[in-house]
């Protein structure tokens, strides 16, 4: 029975790094999508293509009582914060490496242990306290503010990593309440209902074939990103996954350099391993109390 369950695990772990994989891959896509088309195209395409694939996903467990779910307000706040986070990457893309707005954007676990005092009722000690404060150093390093190298586009990271965080304590509320199908159909779903309205007044025919390639390969790794994320908590605990999430860094590099050449300066390498560093403290704090 052991080595099922520690068989199980690595299962888990390991759909864990394919779907921060598959989040590495959206960004790219984006940034591909940058060159040559507008920005609510990019995020329509990315909740369209999105909803098309989870549909064809759940449509032979598709059920009438797949959309109903018992905290409706939470789950449209939840869908909106990941949009408002999809729009401000892909704007940040448009002008910074990949390695760098990913790097920022791994702030959101700081986020989270800021808003999850109030919000999900969690002692913020000072140690938490700390660890936050060490994290938003290393989003300085990675800025660069009063060096000549801060962008704009590197606070829009930022509101990314804010909205990330939100959007991660709302989760949390819902996991008690909806299934994760329904939770997973929602966030495709609204994204399609805000930016749907939209597309006969943005559309642009792609002039280049590859154009189209990105366009369904940032609908179907949105999805499947996604989809895999809720594989993995069904093998594994989110307190032994979490962990793993910042290989979503270590994607980002590789497809920055291949894909765009671009490889990170070492102040991006050294401020996102505080980021990483400091997330990964809190992350170890918040294990102690599932362990006691």
């Amino acid at each position: 029975m052991r080595g099922a369950g520690q068989g199980s695990t690595l299962i888990g772990i390991a759909l864990m790094i394919g779907a921060v994989a598959g989040f590495a891959c959206i960004d790219a896509s984006a940034k591909f999508l940058n060159r040559e088309m507008s920005t609510p195209l990019i995020v329509a395409a990315r909740y369209v293509g999105s909803l098309l694939v989870v549909s064809a996903v759940l449509a032979p467990r598709a059920h009438a009582g797949l959309l109903r779910t018992r905290r409706p307000l939470l789950q449209v706040l939840r869908s909106l914060c990941l949009v408002a986070a999809t729009l401000c990457t892909v704007v940040a893309l448009r002008y910074l490496p990949l390695a760098q707005v990913t790097s920022i954007t791994f702030a959101s676990p700081l986020v989270v242990a800021l808003i999850a005092g109030p919000l999900l009722g969690e002692t913020v000690g000072w140690r938490r306290t700390a660890a936050v404060l060490v994290g938003f150093c290393g989003v300085l390093i990675v800025s660069r503010p009063g060096l000549g190298g801060l962008h704009p586009a590197a606070g829009l990271a930022g509101v990314t990593a804010c909205a990330n965080g939100l959007y991660i304590v709302v989760t949390r509320l819902l996991a008690s309440h909806d299934p994760p199908e329904t939770t997973m159909l929602y966030t495709s779903l609204v994204g399609s209902v805000l930016m749907l309205p939209l597309l006969p007044f943005i559309w642009e025919a792609p002039s280049d074939p590859w154009l189209w390639v990105g366009i369904g390969a940032i609908g179907f790794f949105g999805a499947l990103g996604h989809w895999l994320l809720i594989l993995a908590h069904r093998h594994a605990p989110a307190s032994t996954l979490a962990p793993f999430a910042y290989a979503h860094l270590l994607w980002a590099v590789l497809l920055g350099f291949v894909v765009f050449h671009d490889l990170p300066d070492r102040w991006t390498l050294l401020g996102g391993a505080v980021v990483a560093a400091s997330g990964l403290y809190l992350l170890s704090r918040e294990r102690r109390p599932a362990r006691r």
